[in-house]
């Protein structure tokens, strides 16, 4: 049994997580959440922790930031979009039951003002910003560094807010250049 409450978006999601381990679910009713489910979010993350598990799309992220924004110290899972996709479809109720576990068993948690080794710089000298392929780039990046996938400022934000370390951003990017050639 899973001590914290994940929050997905919908009830396909809940299904999901419930095949894949023993816990119990806040569903946010997709990205337009309101005051009731932030207030219910609240209160679990007093009581026993939150981690958001949500879709690897801009919905998703969407999602992610609200809550974050609102309520502090939540703990993030991520699975990546290639995971969560089947028939076109992208989603938390299309990942296996080994990803969900694998996305739950990586948790990062969400620090307030955090300084952190990486820099602006270390970004750009990765390629991940200012870069032909930054998208690409960042998306590997994400993947190996399990914070998910998205833009360049959110991604600095992220290595900031999950505390990210020189030594893994460094593995990452070696493991990056290696799969890349």
């Amino acid at each position: 049994m899973i001590k914290e409450i994940i929050v997905v978006e919908g009830k396909d999601d809940t299904t999901a997580i419930k095949r894949a381990v023993e816990a119990e679910t806040i569903e946010t009713g997709g990205s337009a959440i309101n005051k009731d489910v932030i207030k219910r979010i609240k209160l679990a993350q007093q009581r026993r922790g939150v981690i958001i598990l949500t879709d690897p799309d801009h919905a998703g992220e969407r999602i992610r930031k609200i809550i974050t924004a609102q309520v502090k110290g939540c703990k993030h899972a991520f699975i990546t979009q290639e995971e969560a996709t089947a028939k076109g479809d992208i989603g938390v109720e299309n990942a296996s039951v080994e990803v969900i576990r694998k996305a739950l068993a990586n948790v990062h948690t969400d620090y307030e003002a955090v300084e952190s080794d990486i820099t602006w710089e270390d970004l750009i000298n990765a390629g991940l910003i200012v870069h032909q392929q930054a998208a690409a780039r960042r998306m590997e990046m994400g993947k190996h560094l399990g914070i998910g996938y998205c833009n360049g400022k959110q991604f600095y934000n992220r290595c900031r807010m999950f505390r990210i370390s020189r030594e893994e951003f460094a593995e990452a990017w070696k493991q990056l250049e290696k799969k890349e050639g």
